[in-house]
């Protein structure tokens, strides 16, 4: 019986550890709040990252600047649909490393309805931007065609709330895809 209930003690203890909620992070924008779970078991690299970003006060003066819709991108046979943001100043973006790339064949992420991503040019130089997913955006995946390297994009998480607050961003006005007026994110923090 002894036996039993200390099988019983360290069975319920680990189950707690193993069923620990992921992180939660929070925008405060004009139009609205956006929350995003990070999902530090399967894109840890990534997630890190964007954790030590939020904590550090990296994203004080970020924006969302960039609305991808299947309208204005003319030029491309690859089609998205992204709205992204982050500190949008290059001077800024290159005072942080670029993190390891963590594809999607590795991570088992996909680029869904409102999964968050990192945005990057060459695998390894994604550091401080990142996007948020409008439907299902296969092309983003390790293997999609929308970058010449077949590499995609590092997904790390989704919006749990605030999808309207999203769209709304997409529809503003944007000039060669870039927002005439950026939105400004008052806060980015952890919720949990």
């Amino acid at each position: 019986m002894r036996f039993l209930l200390i099988f019983s003690i360290l069975f319920l203890t680990n189950y707690s550890l193993w069923s620990q909620p992921l992180p939660k992070v929070e925008f405060q924008t004009p139009p609205g709040k956006i929350v995003v779970e990070i999902d530090t078991v399967h894109a840890p690299v990534t997630a890190k990252n964007f954790l030590e970003h939020v904590e550090n006060g990296t994203f004080k003066n970020a924006v969302f600047y960039r609305t991808v819709r299947k309208d204005n991108q003319p030029n491309n046979d690859i089609k998205i649909e992204v709205i992204q943001g982050g500190l949008y100043s290059d001077a800024e973006i290159e005072k942080h490393p670029g993190i390891q790339h963590e594809t999607t064949k590795e991570t088992g992420l996909k680029h869904l309805d409102g999964t968050i991503s990192m945005a990057r040019n060459e695998p390894g130089t994604a550091s401080t931007e990142f996007f948020i997913c409008m439907g299902s955006q296969p092309e983003l995946d390790f293997g999609g065609k929308r970058n010449s390297d077949g590499q995609g994009f590092a997904a790390f998480g989704k919006v749990l709330n605030g999808m309207d607050v999203v769209r709304k961003i997409q529809q503003l006005p944007d000039e060669n895809q870039y927002l005439k007026e950026p939105v400004k994110i008052h806060s980015i923090k952890m919720i949990q």
